[in-house]
């Protein structure tokens, strides 16, 4: 059983890592909710860390005016946008906290869960992660899709992963900086949280709909995120290719041997299972090429925290 934790001489410290992409429409209601919850909880200091990841509609002017009234709050700017999962791990690579909550800033996620999960946490759990128990304004395609692409992608995976559960969960220091500490350009948080294979746990909630905008999830985004998750977790795909091309060979041979006719074996089914193989051998490669190049996960242009002015800071490249 996990052990409790105890702070005697200091109220343990929270960060919430808030990733966002033109989020202009629900920032406002976003930090209220935020701030209200953070100051339901006395017996933690708090700080929140909003990363702009090269949004196009304010959204950095709005955060800077809210660090500017709000103490706990600081800021982080991409010089473009490097996508979600980039996001959230230069929110973790900047937070210090004794414990460390990822959350959208779409209010799908609610932040009054947040003392759950802190209290989870201080019964001695090192990741706690928040499980959709319905997702309230998605289509129904997205719902299927999301419920097969979960249990595909822990069938497949070469360690357990969380099921419907997505980047909002809270995580014990020695989990982020395990984390901070990856060097995968293709790096799949939930995937990586549950490989480490600290003690985890779980609440439940209902998902919510957007209160501003839309999903920044499109169709292609997700295939991007689903294919990261299956290729970092698992080499399940490239043994799915031998097996395939093995099945395509015997079951040719065996149709070619009961009717007598060898021109059976050349049939353009063997083909598409030859080019399949070859695909998916194409996106290992790619994984790898990303990975040699050893470009940065992404390029902070800009920080603001209210005790400094914002700097354009070019020569911060965070690996």
């Amino acid at each position: 059983m996990p052990k409790t934790r105890v702070f005697d001489e200091r109220p343990p410290t929270l960060s919430i890592v808030i990733p966002c992409f033109n989020e202009t429409g629900a920032l406002h209601q976003t930090h209220a909710r935020l701030a209200a919850t953070l100051r339901s909880m006395t017996g933690y200091t708090c700080e929140q860390i909003y990363v702009d990841d090269g949004s196009s509609d304010g959204t950095w002017e709005l955060l800077v005016s809210l660090a500017r009234r709000d103490p706990t709050v600081r800021a982080v700017r991409f010089s473009r946008n490097f996508g979600h999962q980039a996001a959230c791990l230069a929110g973790l690579r900047e937070a210090v906290g004794d414990a460390v909550v990822v959350i959208d800033a779409d209010l799908q996620d609610p932040p009054e869960l947040i003392p759950e999960l802190a209290a989870r946490w201080r019964e001695g759990w090192s990741v706690v992660s928040a499980r959709r128990r319905s997702r309230d304004g998605e289509t129904a395609f997205k719902k299927a899709t999301a419920y097969a692409y979960y249990r595909l992608l822990n069938a497949l995976s070469d360690h357990p992963t969380a099921v419907d559960t997505g980047d909002f969960r809270l995580m014990d220091r020695q989990v982020v900086d395990q984390l901070i500490r990856i060097r995968d350009k293709d790096l799949y948080l939930r995937g990586a949280v549950s490989w480490f294979g600290f003690t985890e746990t779980s609440i439940e909630y209902d998902r919510a709909p957007r209160v501003a905008g839309e999903s920044k999830y499109t169709l292609r985004r997700m295939l991007a995120l689903s294919r990261r998750g299956l290729l970092s977790g698992s080499i399940a795909p490239l043994r799915l290719s031998t097996s395939l091309g093995a099945a395509a060979l015997a079951g040719g041979l065996t149709t070619a041997v009961v009717r007598r006719d060898a021109r059976l074996l050349l049939r353009p089914a063997e083909f598409g299972v030859q080019a399949l193989a070859i695909g998916i051998l194409g996106e290992y490669l790619h994984t790898v090429f990303r990975q040699v190049q050893d470009r940065p996960g992404y390029v902070i242009e800009e920080r603001f925290d209210r005790a400094v002015s914002p700097l354009p800071i070019v020569e911060r490249v965070t690996l």
